[in-house]
């Protein structure tokens, strides 16, 4: 199903995040506890690249293993490093053959142990030479970029910034998911940016719930500088052990999504770190589930 369809039919929209294991061991759990979310009827999952596309084959495996084997809409993340134009055509075409026609269309990461990213002869700049590529290819496919509430670490000018976000929409993009942020003003602070910019298509709210100190501090790396508000430092800081901190980030996270339905997001993305447990917490204290007119 082609994403416009889907966020047009659920409002809001939830969906879930995944990224590929390294081993078949972790690939079969990991497929596990996302049979384990089912019976929550996510509109669509996604499935994420390593840094430098370092995980493509394990994110295309994946991919096809959901689509073929569950009834879930798949969405897979496709980036510009590490891969000339002939790859991406290859495997866009794949994906067609294989039923598989929404992509979330990245830059992407430098690989690891590299500052910056490298030029790819015969490459994309540029996220925005992606989403025009996969447009003239295959002008059925649904196609989401990245936004940045707290700001792209790459563009100090948020003017600039959100010009660059309105290319990329104006160039075919069907949406807009965000990082992770734990202060919803920033939220609604980007989407208010946004409307003055001109853009008129669904911004997904991306939320992670902090489930251990350690995870805390990865999730600052992956996001590249996550900014943690004071008040949610506090509680952290009085946890006595993870169990307790991931009660912390739960309820955090549990009482962001609450207030982004109040104020009538289009969608909440949840980014899972591959597990079900916090997600299925989220869900039951808000009281979600498929009879409420949330989902499909």
């Amino acid at each position: 199903m082609h994403i416009s369809d889907i966020l047009d039919k659920n409002q809001p929209s939830f969906s879930f995040e995944f990224f590929p294991p390294k081993t078949p061991e972790a690939s079969e759990a990991l497929f596990h506890e996302i049979e384990d979310l089912i019976s929550l009827k996510p509109a669509y999952v996604s499935v994420t690249y390593g840094a430098g596309g370092s995980t493509r084959t394990l994110t295309h495996d994946l991919i096809e293993r959901i689509q073929s084997e569950t009834d879930l809409t798949v969405v897979s993340h496709l980036t510009t490093v590490g891969h000339n134009k002939e790859e991406i055509a290859s495997l866009l075409d794949e994906y067609d053959a294989s039923g598989i026609a929404n992509i979330l269309a990245l830059r992407g990461d430098p690989p690891k142990g590299m500052e910056d990213i490298p030029e790819i002869r015969e490459g994309f700049p540029y996220a925005i030479d992606l989403v025009k590529f996969i447009k003239q290819r295959h002008p059925e496919f649904g196609i989401g970029v990245a936004g940045f509430p707290e700001g792209h670490p790459g563009c100090p000018n948020r003017l600039d910034e959100i010009e660059h976000l309105k290319a990329k929409v104006d160039a075919g993009a069907d949406y807009i998911v965000t990082q992770l942020f734990f202060d919803n003003r920033d939220f609604y602070d980007f989407c208010e940016r946004c409307e003055l910019a001109g853009i008129k298509v669904p911004i997904i709210a991306g939320i992670m719930p902090i489930t251990s100190r350690k995870g805390m501090k990865r999730m600052a790396e992956l996001a590249l500088g996550a900014r943690y508000p004071a008040k949610l430092l506090r509680a952290l800081n009085r946890a006595e052990n993870d169990d307790y901190a991931s009660q912390v980030g739960i309820h955090w996270a549990t009482e962001q999504v609450r207030d982004l339905l109040d104020n009538n997001v289009r969608g909440v993305h949840f980014y899972t770190l591959n597990k079900s447990k916090a997600t299925r917490r989220i869900y039951g204290s808000l009281g979600i589930s498929s009879s409420d007119g949330l989902n499909p």
